[in-house]
């Protein structure tokens, strides 16, 4: 019986155990050391001055739009090939979101297509570093200084990418990144997140966003004792446990690892599906350096039409094939909410063609050689 191998998977070695299991054992389970401990760690490790963890990805970018301060109908651009938090976490704050085109090849969002988007109610942009592939930074950020605009990194896909050997995370080209820690990412805390900053202000507001908008500092009234807080803003339970604290630390440890060999196994399937007949594989542009949180190929033009059926044979296969991403516009409530007419050309292609196969940094080169093996047969049986 053939094994089954996912798309993406978390890695937890006894050392990561150890790590949770002593914290469990301490006197803090959750708002403690290890916490803070923790956001040290990633802020130095990407070169940020500041990192605020929460409990999901989705509750990172969510705090990051809450700290820059922007009135409700505010509009903001981003890609449509992303998960749906992207966008959803705007909607939240009563900001619109705004989709742009993407370049066909990395799936980035195409910064020649955002001037276009730009309105007098256009506030920021949200660049996703699709599947670990930093977008094109400079560029974008020479538009956001054009039309005043902040810039909020999404690199959920991204921790340990470089752009022009700059770690993505330490905001040169933007007032925030915010990361996720999902198990197939490149490091977990089971769920969480986190945004980085070189700006006070929003580390500030992030941190009292994530604790329900309440502070015991910078307080508007007079303190009444020790005891006394004040909740100055409407913020949520956003907080990441200690023990999940401890994983993301031990894990953070193997990071530059972990990356690596993402990156040799990227290296291996460029190699052996180098011009094959089928499918495109991905680009990697001479400024950056990929993280490889997916390996997306492409569908060929004339095998578009045959995308359920490549997919479900891969997945007949035993391999966890995924498709990244449903452009977010066409989801139902999106649709139901005013963006019935649009679609973006060079989105809908990379949708219809675009396949994850299995990429995770624990992937054994004998699985490697199988996967390979196996969407060969696919392609080659068809």
């Amino acid at each position: 019986m053939k094994k089954h191998i996912p798309y993406g998977r978390q890695q937890i070695l006894d050392e990561d155990i150890r790590e949770v299991q002593r914290v469990l054992q301490s006197d803090f389970i959750t708002t403690g050391p290890v916490s803070r401990e923790f956001e040290e760690a990633l802020a130095k490790k990407v070169g940020a001055k500041f990192a605020v963890t929460f409990n999901s990805g989705t509750s990172a970018l969510h705090a990051a739009y809450f700290a820059l301060g922007l009135e409700v109908g505010s509009e903001f651009i981003t890609t449509p090939i992303t998960f749906v938090a992207t966008a959803n976490a705007g909607l939240y704050h009563g900001f619109k979101p705004v989709f742009c085109d993407i370049e066909p090849d990395t799936g980035n969002m195409d910064c020649a297509t955002i001037e276009a988007s730009i309105t007098e109610n256009t506030r920021f942009i949200v660049p996703v570093h699709f599947g670990g592939h930093p977008a094109d930074q400079e560029n974008l950020h020479q538009i956001a200084d054009k039309y005043q605009l902040k810039i909020i990194e999404d690199g959920s896909h991204a921790l340990g990418a470089r752009y022009k050997n700059r770690r993505i995370g330490d905001c040169t080209y933007s007032e925030m990144t915010t990361f996720s820690f999902h198990p197939v990412k490149h490091i977990t805390t089971g769920e969480g997140g986190a945004v980085t900053t070189n700006n006070e202000h929003y580390y500030k507001r992030l941190r009292q966003f994530r604790n329900h908008g309440i502070t015991k500092d910078d307080l508007q009234y007079k303190s009444e004792g020790d005891w006394y807080y004040e909740m100055q803003y409407l913020g949520f339970n956003y907080r990441l446990t200690d023990f999940q604290a401890a994983l993301g630390l031990s894990q953070l440890k193997r990071l530059d690892q972990n990356i690596l060999s993402r990156r040799e196994i990227a290296a291996f399937y460029c190699q052996e599906f180098k011009e094959n007949p089928y499918f495109h594989i991905p680009v990697e542009r001479d400024y950056v350096e990929s993280s490889y949180h997916l390996y997306p190929i492409r569908l060929k033009e004339d095998l578009i039409p045959y995308k359920r059926k490549v997919f479900n044979r891969l997945r007949e296969e035993k391999l966890g094939v995924q498709t990244h991403y449903i452009p977010v516009y066409r989801q139902p409530y999106y649709l139901e909410h005013g963006y019935m007419n649009i679609q973006k050309p060079h989105a809908e292609i990379f949708y219809q063609s675009e396949i994850s196969i299995p990429m995770y940094h624990s992937l054994s080169h004998e699985d490697q050689k199988d996967v390979i093996s196996r969407i060969r047969s696919v392609f080659e049986t068809l």
